[in-house]
């Protein structure tokens, strides 16, 4: 029998398409309730004494008639709605073919922030596997719409909450994604930030080392701050701001990572750290002002590209699901120790924008966007690339999808975004504050 782990808000779980259904079968209940009343022939009182016509006064015929267009009617929408839902299944095995795998080989997974970015596509893949995967999101920056296909899939759970407040579940494994990861996100509300990462961290630790799971936590390359060694190895200590703008989420994932270890020494709780660099894709929030999507934005409604400082500071980027693959290899695997989980191509924000431009106007978008130089902003890094020796060593992990490849999957998905959703107001100057 399948488990329902428990929750007092899970409102997702409940789709539409049985909800509907619920209502025809009563709606039908109630007709077939109507014709036996009015097939038997009886009169009903009423408080004047007035004598209630039955079948026989109305003719019987032109009732049944009434009555077998409404069932014709509701049995037909029935049967749409039952071929609509077979193709909707048969479109979602295509692309999301589920595993089928002994119930002893099936862990009980728990995806914090799983309705995010990156965790949304781990949830696919990890669905696939055929495991049990409950979501936790509170939905501040995850969308509904990106696990959409999977509710109402028997193995399948979305549970509305925030990790800073304690649940109690019964899992195998914990991926601890749950934190804002955007700039804007993270330094709109810096306390809530720094609590996500500290309290809601504990929480999932606390609940590991109940039930006895496995913890990863995605930590970040923001770790490392404004480095002065390059390229970044997990051996560096960091150059962090304590007290700047983005410290709420630097230092917050610092004192999560702390925690991590705290509690693999304390309680003997099994934990795994990864640190993720630059990474994009399909199901990147339109307007989270990260440097990708903020270009793809800009250049798809020909706005002016923007740029903060020289252009000169370089990042890494890295296709997502480059990221989940390294992810589940690092949580399946025996070691303990951060690792570095990013692709060491690295570009300079200008040359990156001009990138931009030209696969662009590779989808016939003849864009006319040009190239703007603003002030930069306090304690962004001036170079960010990932030392992956460790990955490679350790788990056999390294990007494999080109950041080319990956930039036209992601101009495609953002043209379709805008085209279902209409024109997005990209982050002004003043609301970016860091890349």
């Amino acid at each position: 029998m399948k488990r329902r782990l428990p929750t007092t808000n899970d409102k997702s779980n409940r789709g539409e398409g049985p909800l509907r259904k619920n209502l025809v079968y009563c709606l039908l209940g109630v007709v077939i309730l109507l014709v036996i009343l009015l097939m038997s022939g009886t009169t009903v009182s009423v408080p004047n004494n007035e004598r209630v016509h039955t079948v026989t006064d109305v003719g019987q015929s032109n009732v049944n008639e009434m009555v077998q267009k409404i069932v014709d009617e509701k049995l037909m929408d029935m049967m749409l709605e039952f071929k609509e839902d077979q193709r909707k299944a048969a479109d979602l095995s295509s692309r999301f073919p589920v595993k089928k795998i002994f119930a002893k080989d099936r862990k009980r997974i728990l995806v914090t922030g799983g309705a995010g970015f990156v965790g949304s596509h781990l949830v696919d893949v990890l669905m696939m596997q055929g495991h049990e995967v409950t979501v936790l999101d509170n939905l501040y920056t995850g969308r509904r719409k990106n696990i959409e296909h999977w509710i109402n899939h028997p193995n399948f759970n979305f549970i509305v909450h925030d990790v800073v407040d304690p649940i109690q579940l019964q899992v195998d494994q914990i991926y601890h994604l749950a934190c804002p990861a955007s700039p804007p996100h993270y330094q709109h509300n810096p306390i809530k930030t720094i609590k996500t990462s500290v309290v809601g961290t504990t929480n999932m630790l606390e609940l590991a080392a109940r039930v006895g799971a496995r913890i990863l936590l995605t930590s970040t390359s923001e770790v490392y701050g404004d480095p002065i060694e390059h390229p970044q190895k997990e051996t560096y200590n960091g150059n962090v701001n304590p007290i700047g703008p983005r410290a709420c989420y630097d230092e917050g994932k610092r004192a999560a990572e702390t925690l991590m270890y705290a509690f693999e020494t304390q309680s003997k709780v099994e934990v795994r750290v990864a640190r993720i660099f630059n990474t994009f894709g399909p199901r990147m929030h339109p307007n989270d002002g990260r440097v990708v999507s903020n270009f793809i934005i800009q250049s798809l409604q020909d706005e002016d590209l923007t740029i903060y400082g020289s252009g000169k500071q370089t990042r890494s980027f890295q296709y997502v699901s480059d990221l989940v693959n390294g992810l589940v290899k690092l949580m399946e695997g025996d070691y303990t120790q951060p690792v570095n989980l990013g692709n060491p191509d690295e570009y300079s924000i200008g040359d990156f924008a001009e990138k931009i431009i030209k696969l662009v106007k590779e989808t016939e978008h003849d864009t006319k966007s040009s190239i703007i130089k603003l002030a930069g902003t306090k304690d962004d890094p001036n170079k960010r690339q990932p030392d992956i020796s460790v990955a490679w060593n350790e788990l056999h992990w390294k990007p494999v999808v080109d950041v080319e490849t990956g930039l036209k999957d992601t101009i495609a998905y953002f043209k379709k975004e805008l085209e279902e959703e209409g024109r997005t107001e990209p982050i002004k100057p003043q609301e970016l504050r860091g890349n």
